[in-house]
């Protein structure tokens, strides 16, 4: 019989019985190394290595939290992405009513179009009306702003004073039957509203109180009737003492446009222009502007560049195309004037209510 001369712990032949044996016999002979629970480990001389002193962390396993936490990262970064595009959204241009009859919020400018002017029209223009009011002494032409979803506008008194009829024409060319709600002549202010209207597109009313002396604003109206006309210029000066009729018993009612006389009377420094403004007038603290306005931008909008409503056109200086004083308008020369806002705010409940009829 042959003797097996290999010694414990070698490698094994394919001649061995138990091929998958232990290669680490316990022979009592101390050998160098710790086993995994750190006592000491013994083994035969010649034998295999001892295992390392602990045991080798999967790297699988370590990766998974990390894929993990990218996973969880990707989807906050979803997330978020998804709540910036609904802000983003909430809070560009356009306007919706919050039901028929309530106040809602204006259209503002969007972010991209903010400080342009063609931003400001684009986003305020839809509020922006042509008011044809029809009386006894003719037809006039003027504008309004629209601050209701359900069509209160606001204009001039002069604009609808003595109108037995009122038409009023908006951006997108559909036409509407108005009722005076209010006036204040007073301030040269008036209420009307349309009749059976809903989700119109309104205004912002801003801040006059912060107008500074050029500021860039825009104006839009229907200067002889040509209406959504926009002119741009800056605010030229502040609480300019400005006097207009207070109604139809001068002249200031009508030739706001077609068939009118095309002039639009008011008093400055107690020199009177445009014509006569008659006996019963008013005195106003207005902006300044340098911004183009002419027959027919009365009761339209004074706008800043964040397509805010800062002041309601009220009156403009058009000096006589001719020496003889034939009274036909040369047209603005920049000179135009316009209630501030904050009046307009301070007066609404009252002219909603009616006490100033």
């Amino acid at each position: 019989m042959t003797e097996n001369l290999r010694p414990s712990g070698a490698h094994s032949t394919d001649q061995d019985p138990n091929p998958y044996a232990s290669p680490y016999a316990y022979d009592g002979t101390a050998h160098t190394g710790t086993a995994y629970d750190g006592t000491a480990y013994a083994g035969t001389e010649g034998g295999y290595p001892p295992p390392p002193p602990y045991a080798p962390t999967s790297r699988r396993r370590a990766n998974r939290p990390v894929a993990l936490l990218a996973a969880v990262a990707l989807a906050a970064g979803v997330i978020g992405g998804g709540t910036a595009t609904l802000v983003g959204q909430l809070n560009v241009g356009g306007s919706e009513t919050t039901g028929s009859g309530g106040a809602v919020n204006g259209t503002t400018v969007s972010q991209s179009s903010k400080g342009t002017v063609s931003g400001v029209a684009e986003a305020v223009s839809p509020a922006i009306v042509e008011i044809g009011a029809a009386s006894s002494a003719g037809k006039s032409t003027g504008s309004g702003v629209v601050i209701t979803g359900d069509g209160e506008i606001v204009t001039n008194n002069h604009v609808i004073s003595g109108a037995q009829q009122i038409q009023v024409t908006l951006s997108t060319g559909r036409t509407y039957t108005a009722d005076v709600v209010g006036t204040d002549p007073d301030k040269d202010l008036a209420l009307i509203k349309l009749r059976n209207a809903s989700g119109l597109k309104t205004a912002t009313l801003g801040d006059s109180s912060q107008v500074k002396v050029g500021d860039q604003v825009v104006a839009i109206g229907s200067p002889e009737g040509l209406t959504g006309t926009v002119t741009s210029g800056i605010v030229s000066a502040l609480d300019r003492d400005v006097t207009v009729a207070k109604d139809d018993s001068g002249s200031s009612g009508q030739g706001q446009g077609q068939g009118g006389s095309g002039q639009w009377p008011f008093e400055f420094g107690g020199q009177q222009f445009n014509g006569d403004t008659g006996e019963e007038t008013t005195t106003y603290k207005a902006l300044q502007t340098d911004a183009s306005l002419n027959p027919g931008n009365s009761g339209g909008a004074l706008i800043n560049m964040d397509g805010e409503i800062i002041g309601i056109n009220s009156a403009m200086y058009a000096p006589s195309s001719s020496a003889s004083g034939s009274g036909s308008a040369a047209g603005s020369v920049g000179l135009g004037f316009a209630i501030p806002v904050n009046t307009l705010k301070a007066d609404l409940d009252t002219l909603r209510a009616g006490d100033g009829s």
